[in-house]
């Protein structure tokens, strides 16, 4: 038993396993062995006239690979670069000219370093390395942090954007607003709630976090689901009406049946729109609420005259546009449809685009209950 505690131990210092493929490795690689070197050779070309003798530093390695390795963290940012190098210098300048103890000096540089950094927003790991240089190498001219501090870190990130760019990767890695989905299962407050309390530096955006999490979901869909399809779990030979058919008649149909919506097709059975209670409140005034039910007498009942000022049929006042699925579709593709598209009904189609289903979101989450729920 303790044999067990102890290995379990150990295991936490082993390194967690990659799930980055080798072309991701070598465009790190050689992004960052690129960059460098282009960092490296303008910064030498500047040396010469600003009379530096020193014109390359040491940190620059670790924000190469951070930049060039995970150019989504927001601790590889261009300003989290440039501000984290740059303001860490000046903070370990300022600890070389006022505190003479090396010792000393370099854990006050590099406290202070990560409290600034902290405040203006440009963490950047490199940054205490920066700080701690500057003690080390006893730099006391705060113009070292222009050249080459800042103007390392600048040549080093406009590389990163080029090279990212080029090769497929967004940087800098701003983070994108995304409107809230229709039925979400958790929306950006929640996200932001958790995130308070865990209360920690996380090496990933925020977007991308939230990515991540509806992409896990989704997987998780596909892998539990497994290979339900559409025909599994419809309704079959749903009620349907045709484009002709009188408003009265197909409303006293949805309120027989118990059903919100009533797929049209024409004579062949082919799905040519979809008419929902929606669609028949559409056609009343609802800004004043008094009388809806008069309204809607008036509107299904048939005119006996020749000419009509009204919708009189189901083709008159359907959604034309109707979103359809095959009968051997997977149930996990209607995910988006149902959970972010705002689909209440998909009527089903056979291989010959003939109406032979319908699956509403009972339907779905039904399915998706016994599929995922408790056995």
């Amino acid at each position: 038993m303790r044999f067990d505690a102890l290995w379990t131990h150990a295991r936490a210092w082993l390194p967690a396993r990659s799930n980055v493929d080798a072309r991701e490795r070598l465009r790190a690689v050689g992004g960052a062995g690129l960059g460098l070197l282009v960092a490296a050779l303008l910064s030498h070309w500047l040396a010469s006239p600003l009379h530096a003798s020193v014109w390359l530093i040491a940190p620059l390695g670790a924000s190469a690979v951070l930049v060039f390795a995970v150019p989504a963290s927001p601790l590889a940012q261009p300003w989290s670069v440039i501000g984290g190098n740059t303001l860490s210098a000046v903070v370990g300048i300022a600890a070389a000219n006022w505190i003479p103890d090396p010792a000393l000096a370099g854990a006050v540089a590099v406290a202070g370093a990560i409290g600034l950094m902290f405040s203006a927003r440009c963490l950047h790991p490199p940054g205490g390395a920066a700080a701690l240089l500057a003690v080390l190498t006893h730099t006391t001219h705060f113009s070292s942090a222009l050249f080459p501090f800042f103007t390392n870190s600048l040549l080093l990130v406009l590389a990163g954007v080029a090279y990212n760019t080029l090769t497929g990767r967004r940087y800098p890695h701003v983070q994108v607003a995304r409107p809230p989905a229709a039925n979400a299962r958790f929306s950006q407050a929640d996200i932001d709630a958790v995130l308070a309390r865990y209360n920690q530096v996380l090496d990933i955006s925020r977007d991308d976090l939230e990515s991540l999490i509806q992409q896990t979901e989704l997987e998780s869909y596909k892998r539990r689901l497994g290979t339900l399809h559409c025909a599994d779990i419809m309704s079959a030979t749903p009620v349907s009406v045709e484009f002709g058919t009188p408003l009265q008649e197909a409303w006293a149909l949805m309120h027989e049946r118990r059903i919100k919506a009533l797929p049209v097709t024409d004579r062949t059975r082919r799905v040519v729109g979809i008419v929902t209670q929606a669609d028949f409140f559409r056609q009343l005034d609802l800004q004043h609420h008094e009388g809806i039910a008069g309204k809607l007498r008036d509107l299904i009942r048939a005119t006996r005259t020749v000419m009509s000022n009204k919708p009189e049929v189901v083709g008159q006042i359907m959604t034309r546009q109707v979103r359809v699925a095959s009968a051997d579709r997977p149930v996990v593709d209607l995910v988006p449809l149902f959970s972010e598209g705002g689909h209440h009904h998909i009527p089903i189609i056979d291989e010959e685009k003939r109406l032979t289903g319908m699956i509403t979101q009972s339907d779905f989450v039904r399915a998706l209950y016994r599929a995922v729920g408790p056995a």
